[in-house]
């Protein structure tokens, strides 16, 4: 009876440790939660950075409308489409490839007038609409990377039958890398900042606990030239500066201090 109480205890006793260890591991990883997560930091101090960087831009952009009035949808169709090819193929010859000329916009509107009856008697008649024909509008983007052309597309374009033609902006093709440079210079000096101020609340900075960027950068030079429904064009391509853009960032760093 001895062996058998003595067996059984140890086998009970042996199952309320297992039980307890099982329940203590549970609750530890409950208290971990996930692989990296920690106790919040008390001890923090938060700093600002600023940077810019500057560059030339590489590409210009611009916009071209062509605009054709007629009596139908037809003919405005056939008039607006024989100008955009027209233009389209100097574009080409000129070195633009088509994989940077991009319609934009294309639209057929209904043209009205207002006819207004003659009063001979009161109470006076009503005018009335009447349809005097369609608008075909057809607007193109077109990227320049020879920036040297810039100006000479601009004036080729209105001769070869655009309407309207705006917005020369220069930009890049790859904005991000001084954005880059904008943030590493913004995160430097935050950091400058931050060891500052350590030496002289005599602590040490431990880790980043947190990180937030404010970025924006400033357009470049842009030109506009609009050309009248009678084609006035200028003879001579405008000569266009392409000056440099800048780039800045903001960010905000807080640190984990000891």
């Amino acid at each position: 009876m001895n062996e058998f109480f003595n067996g059984g205890l140890g086998k009970t006793l042996l199952i309320i440790g297992i039980a307890f260890l099982a329940v203590l591991t549970l609750g530890q990883l409950q208290g971990l939660r996930y692989i990296g997560a920690g106790i919040s930091p008390s001890n923090t101090i938060s700093v600002s950075g600023y940077g810019e960087a500057f560059g030339a831009a590489d590409i210009a952009t611009f916009s071209f409308s062509v605009v054709s009035e007629k009596s139908t949808v037809a003919a405005a169709q056939t008039d607006a489409t024989n100008k955009i090819n027209a233009i389209t193929k100097y574009i080409k010859d000129a070195g633009v490839a088509e994989k940077d000329i991009q319609t934009t916009d294309y639209s057929v509107y209904p043209q009205y007038e207002y006819n207004q009856i003659v009063c001979v008697s009161y109470p006076c008649p009503s005018g009335r609409q009447v349809l005097k024909g369609y608008q075909v509008r057809q607007t193109t983007t077109i990227k320049v990377r020879d920036l040297a052309k810039a100006g000479e597309l601009l004036t080729g374009v209105g001769g070869k039958g655009a309407t309207e033609v705006s917005g020369l902006n220069f930009t890049f093709d790859d904005p991000n890398k001084l954005q880059n440079d904008a943030r590493g210079k913004a995160i430097a000096d935050a950091k400058a900042k931050a060891d500052q101020l350590a030496k002289q609340l005599g602590v040490r900075l431990v880790r980043v606990v947190s990180f937030n960027e404010n970025g924006g950068g400033y357009p470049g030079p842009m030109y506009t030239k609009a050309v009248g429904m009678g084609g006035d064009v200028a003879q001579s391509a405008p000569e266009i500066s392409v000056g440099q853009n800048k780039v800045s960032s903001n960010v905000s760093v807080t640190y984990e201090i000891r």
